[in-house]
């Protein structure tokens, strides 16, 4: 057998809970890393029957019978134990929950996130949405090491990448996770051979300039048809598909997925929303309208506005030729 590379002698414990987890724990897993622990959410409930359901990192883990652990507690002394008998080198996580001092200052050779932004900006919660809501025509994602305050460690590596003008949080995010998974194992690599040289945040960046991604709450998506055009496309966009951009139809909840940007001089309140009946749905905004692509009305499903367009006749909407 052949000699294994300083990365797959390693001892990793990889932590995670969705989708965009997976990419990374793949990457390594195929890259030949030495995956000690893999620590996910609980089981939890979903769906009408309320059925358990495990999280993607679980199903991954479980269909490549990696060792799994899912602590209700991080502080836990069951689970500290746990994972001191793992005795990791280094500890990665990727879209997981805060972390305890305890448990990311455990391996030598520390704790790496990746994070789906350049940092020091776009630190929080929702680094991609709000990326694309504020226009950006670059992102892209960052390794750096856990240290105390959420998102400040000294940077590992970054790649950037540029946002379609048309594109989607999903779909950036559907990119992201690939490029990220890459980075992370160029990161684990430069560790294990010695060569990296973390760099911390704050000499990255005016701190005055930097511009936060917090949380999304369903309170923060209503649409203010008041903007201009570009701004509420970006909100729209920056908003898809989760958790979607609000506004009402004849008094119904209307979520609006994809749209379209017209400049125009018009007299029109803003808000106002025009239709032919066939193909268009637009609302009136400062600077022209915005055009409906894909949608969905409250007790309806997604569809793009043709097809809505096609069983729906509104009692508020002007109609236009």
């Amino acid at each position: 057998t052949s000699a294994k590379s300083p990365m797959q002698t390693l001892r990793i414990l990889f932590m995670g809970t969705p989708e965009f987890a997976v990419a990374s724990l793949e990457a390594l897993v195929k890259a030949g890393c030495n995956i000690v622990g893999v620590v996910t959410a609980p089981d939890k409930p979903a769906g009408r029957g309320m059925k358990l359901t495990e999280s993607a990192v679980k199903k991954y883990a479980v269909e490549n019978a990696l060792n799994i652990l899912q602590p209700e507690k991080l502080k836990h002394p069951d689970f500290i134990t746990a994972l001191q008998a793992l005795n990791a080198d280094i500890q990665i996580v990727v879209a997981f929950r805060m972390l305890p001092e305890i448990v990311w200052s455990m391996p030598k050779l520390g704790t790496i996130n990746l994070h789906g932004s350049l940092l020091p900006q776009y630190r929080g919660a929702a680094p991609i949405h709000w990326a694309v809501i504020n226009g950006e025509a670059q992102t892209g994602v960052t390794t750096f090491k856990l240290q105390h305050a959420i998102d400040t460690g000294d940077i590992l590596l970054q790649k950037s990448f540029t946002i379609g003008q048309d594109e989607t949080t999903g779909e950036v995010h559907d990119r992201m996770k690939e490029i990220g998974a890459k980075l992370l194992v160029e990161t684990v690599q430069s560790i294990a051979e010695g060569s990296l040289q973390p760099r911390p945040q704050n000499e990255l960046i005016d701190i005055a300039n930097i511009k936060h991604a917090p949380k999304l709450f369903t309170e923060n998506c209503q649409i203010n048809w008041n903007q201009p055009a570009a701004s509420i496309h970006n909100f729209i966009r920056g908003l898809s598909p989760f958790p979607g951009a609000i506004s009402k139809l004849d008094g119904k909840i209307l979520k609006i997925y994809r749209s379209e940007i017209e400049i125009a001089t018009h007299k029109h309140i803003t808000g106002s929303v025009f239709t032919d009946g066939k193909q268009v749905i637009k609302f009136a905004v400062s600077d022209g309208y915005i055009h409906l692509l894909d949608l969905q009305l409250e007790g309806k499903k997604r569809m793009l506005v043709a097809d809505f367009l096609r069983g729906y006749r509104s009692t508020s909407a002007i109609v236009i030729d």
